[in-house]
């Protein structure tokens, strides 16, 4: 893929108003997230997966599989804030890391959310699952007292989930404003065997920490099933599952189900979890016109401990893991369906970042953005729809937990630092004189980023940290 010149690429970003007249009437959408899912964990993507995931792979043959779509951050809070607001979390007060059980809101007041708009377009709007967002206000989230802001202040009409990650405390569920129990008991954690971690601290008496995936995946049925007899109005699900995740704990019944242990037997039950989302959509007659998104807001946490004790590559054959600025941190499965509109079984080698579900939930709905919204969001509409033309994308940003910084664009890769920045070793190194200060990878030949080309070709490295800037400076990269 060509690059843009800038101002042919700001001229064609927007140049197919006709697209959402022509998809008819408003689909449903759901976007069901994974949590820390690898690229390499579907069938679909890695042949030599040794997990079954025959639920993926059927919406892969039913639908688009994107193979070059990344999440703008290698850790879960500012990948789930961008999908949100369309927008870059370091714009916000929140660098890189992630937020805690007791974190307050991050989303600023007043900010439209693509729930927002899509409320205001007339759809329901629904979330369930893992916030990780941050609920209630500074200093510190009191669950004793109605959480606002919460999801509800953020555009959705309903929320049942969890604060945080399912490893952080406090273990309670969250529905709309407020806890259905108190956390007035404890967990003292626990930490072994690998995977099967999770803190102590707080925790409501009704909470099962093995239910809770089980328990998400039934209230997005009893969601659908409600609101697919609305004929007059569409709705949006955002399913954000908490697994593969630790703690890992698959039921007895996925015990052995891969060859990957408890990590595989637990994407293997994500998988059955997505399928019972698709099986629901079948039975209620909504999937014919439903528009759902598999991804994930990270990769796998797979270690090169992992790798030695099992032939599985979570994340196929990309340089890293979760939290690292290389791509096995960020590059991410993405699969979209919406029968009638995307060709079954298409492949798009778009480069796309998950703050471009705004855009595209925008150009469905026929939703004009004002500026000051989804500054960070490009409409992949015509990369699902299989349209054929320029980039959708000029360039991608992407962040490691640590604050390294990578921008992407066309085949060429800059990152602004040495080392992973992540969970990889080594996170950081120090260059010595006459070393490079950052790297600089030639994905198209080299996608295993084992080449550092920053001193061999300085005007790449120039010219992409010139355009890094040049987004900071102007607090967008989407085209107005």
């Amino acid at each position: 893929m060509g690059v843009l010149n800038r101002r042919d690429f700001l001229s064609a970003l927007w140049a197919a108003p006709a697209l959402a007249a022509e998809a008819g009437a408003r689909p449903n959408i759901v976007y069901v997230l994974a949590d820390d899912l690898g690229w390499g964990d579907l069938g679909c993507y890695n042949h030599q997966s040794a997990v079954p995931t025959p639920n993926a792979d059927r919406l892969a043959r039913q639908g688009v599989r994107f193979t070059d779509m990344h999440s703008p951050s290698a850790v879960c809070t500012p990948t789930r804030y961008g999908i949100l607001t369309g927008r870059y979390c370091w714009r916000s007060s929140l660098q890189q890391g992630v937020l805690w059980g007791y974190s307050p809101s991050l989303i600023e007041p007043g900010r439209m959310t693509a729930a927002a708009m899509l409320k205001s377009a007339g759809y329901h709007t629904a979330a369930i699952g893992k916030w990780h967002l941050g609920l209630g206000s500074e200093p510190r989230t009191d669950y004793s007292r109605p959480l606002r802001p919460c999801p509800n202040d953020h555009g959705f009409d309903y929320f049942f989930g969890i604060p945080a990650s399912l490893d952080m405390d406090p273990y309670v569920w969250v529905e709309n404003d407020r806890v259905v129990q108190a956390p007035v008991g404890k967990t003292e954690g626990r930490d072994s065997p690998r995977g099967v971690f999770w803190r102590a601290g707080a925790m409501a008496p009704d909470f099962k920490i093995e239910e809770v995936l089980p328990t998400l995946t039934g209230k997005a049925e009893e969601l659908i099933r409600r609101r697919a007899g609305s004929a007059a109005q569409p709705f949006f699900l955002y399913l954000a599952l908490t697994a593969p995740h630790t703690p890992w704990l698959p039921p007895a019944a996925y015990r052995g189900r891969s060859k990957a242990g408890d990590y595989g037997d637990f994407v293997s039950q994500v998988d059955d979890a997505l399928g019972s989302v698709l099986r629901t959509l079948d039975e209620t007659g909504a999937a014919r016109n439903t528009l759902i998104i598999f991804t994930s807001d990270n990769g796998a946490h797979w270690t090169p401990e992992d790798k030695a004790r099992f032939a599985h590559r979570a994340n196929a054959g990309w340089r890293g893991m979760k939290a690292d600025i290389w791509e096995a941190g960020h590059r991410i499965p993405f699969l979209a369906r919406w029968p009638g509109r995307i060709a079954p079984g298409s492949v798009s080698g778009e480069l796309g970042c998950l703050t471009d579900f705004f855009a595209t939930a925008a150009a469905i709905t026929g939703f004009q953005l004002p500026p000051d919204a989804a500054e960070d969001s490009c409409n992949l509409l015509p990369a699902l729809l299989g349209r054929r033309g320029k980039p959708v994308r000029e360039a991608v940003v992407h962040h490691s937990v640590d604050g390294v910084f990578a921008i992407r664009q066309g085949e060429w890769k800059l990152v602004l630092g040495r080392g992973s920045g992540g969970f990889s070793a080594p996170r950081k190194i120090a260059p010595g004189p006459g070393e490079p200060e950052g790297e600089l990878y030639r994905l198209s030949r080299d996608p295993g980023e084992s080449e550092n080309l920053y001193l061999k070709r300085p005007e790449v490295a120039a010219r992409l940290a010139a355009l890094l800037k040049q987004y900071q400076r102007e607090g967008r990269s989407r085209a107005l």
